[in-house]
């Protein structure tokens, strides 16, 4: 018989056919943990390397931006504007793009941190385990 999640119904089996499928059982629990561990250090590789793209991003617009297109800016303003007037409005449009480019990805690396940890999930196991006997 089985149960609507589709296990086997095990109500009937007895006490050593039980304690004959421990190994498997744990075997299968260190398979998932080890599986688990994998997709969690996938995903934290990958958020680190989005955030330092970020992060690198945001670098490569503050240093090639302020001359080449502050100075085009500059220079466009300030046919408005006195020419102090147009630098300080274009350093800190520049400063704005930069800022918001950085917490990008401080966001992503912020990310990392709320996974849960498969060591964590091991201990937990070990736990129960422990609690059980």
């Amino acid at each position: 018989m089985t149960t609507p999640r589709g296990f086997r119904d095990r109500a009937d089996d007895s006490l050593l056919t039980l304690l004959g499928e421990i190994p498997e059982l744990i075997r299968n629990l260190v398979i998932a943990e080890i599986d688990a561990a994998k997709v969690w250090l996938a995903r934290t590789a990958k958020d680190g390397g989005w955030g330092a793209l970020w992060a690198f991003a945001a670098l490569f617009v503050l240093f090639w931006s302020v001359p080449a297109l502050g100075t085009w800016a500059i220079a466009g303003l300030s046919s408005w504007w006195p020419v102090w007037l147009s630098a300080l409005v274009v350093f800190f449009g520049m400063l704005i793009v930069a800022v918001v480019l950085a917490l990008l990805g401080i966001l992503r690396f912020r990310k990392i941190g709320k996974r849960q940890n498969p060591a964590q999930s091991i201990a937990q196991d070990v736990k129960e385990v422990r609690d059980e006997l």
